[in-house]
C-alpha cells in the first residue's frame, strides 16, 4: 500500500510547506509553480511562507503516439532538455523531437502572454527561487526549470514536489542546490495516483491563484503601512 494519498493539490501544498517552514531558506524568496498543477501546490507554499508567488514556464517534450513519455522538456532562455536513454533508444527520434519541441515553444509562448499579461519580467537574479510542482516522474521538466532558474541568476535553486520518483530525485538533485520532496516511491506509475483528486486545471484557475495571491499580498502591505 502507498503510504500517502494527497486530498488535491492544496492538501499537498499545505504538508510541503509545513516541511520547508522547518527549513532555513535565505531570503529574498520566490516560489514558483509549474503550471499547470504545480500552481495550485506553489500557492499554498507561498502563503505559508509569506512569499511572492509566480510561474515558471516549461514545457515537456512528449514521444509522438504516448504524449505523457517525455523525450524532453524546454523553457524559456532556449533551454532544452533532451532524455538521452530514449535517445539511444530510438536513435531516429531527432525530426519527431525537433517538431514537438517547436510547438512547445508556440505554447511556452502563449503562456507568457496569459499569465503573465502587463507584469514585469520574471526577476531572479539573487534570489532563493523554490520551484514547484504537483509531482515528478521523469523529472525532465523540472530539470529544465532548474536550468532557467540557473540562467537567470538563481542565488539558490530548491525544488519541492509532494511525490517524486527515485530516478527523478536523482536526476534533479544534481542540478538544484536542495531538494524537498515528501514521498519517493520505487514505483511510481503515475502522479494522479498519489491523489484523490486531481482534476486538470485550465488557464483561468492559474490566473485567479496567481491574481488571488498578488491581491491579498499588496492588500497586506497596504495594512502595514497605513
Amino acid at each position: 500500500m502507498r503510504p500517502v494519498v494527497f486530498a488535491d493539490r492544496a492538501a499537498a501544498g499545505e504538508a510541503l510547506a509545513a516541511m520547508m517552514q522547518q527549513r532555513k531558506l535565505p531570503p529574498p524568496l520566490l516560489i514558483l509553480g509549474l503550471p499547470r498543477g504545480g500552481v495550485p501546490v506553489a500557492h499554498e507554499i507561498a502563503c505559508r511562507l509569506d512569499a511572492p508567488l509566480d510561474v515558471m514556464l516549461v514545457r515537456k517534450i512528449g514521444m509522438p503516439g504516448q504524449p505523457e513519455l517525455a523525450m524532453g522538456a524546454v523553457a524559456p532562455g532556449g533551454i532544452v532538455v533532451r532524455d538521452a536513454s530514449l535517445e539511444r533508444m530510438f536513435p531516429d527520434i531527432g525530426p519527431d523531437f525537433e517538431r514537438v519541441a517547436a510547438q512547445e515553444r508556440l505554447e511556452l509562448a502563449r503562456r507568457e502572454q496569459v499569465y503573465r499579461a502587463g507584469l514585469a519580467p520574471l526577476a531572479l537574479q539573487g534570489k532563493t527561487v523554490v520551484l514547484v510542482d504537483d509531482g515528478l516522474a521523469t523529472g525532465a521538466t523540472m530539470l529544465a526549470a532548474v536550468r532557467a532558474a540557473r540562467a537567470g541568476g538563481a542565488a539558490r535553486i530548491v525544488v519541492a514536489a509532494p511525490v517524486a520518483s527515485p530516478q527523478a530525485a536523482r536526476l534533479v538533485g544534481e542540478e538544484a542546490d536542495e531538494l524537498v520532496i515528501l514521498e519517493t516511491p520505487e514505483m511510481l506509475f503515475a502522479i494522479g495516483e498519489w491523489y484523490e483528486r486531481f482534476e486538470q486545471l485550465d488557464d483561468a484557475e492559474v490566473c485567479e491563484l496567481l491574481a488571488r495571491h498578488r491581491d491579498a499580498r499588496a492588500s497586506h502591505a497596504r495594512g502595514a503601512s497605513s
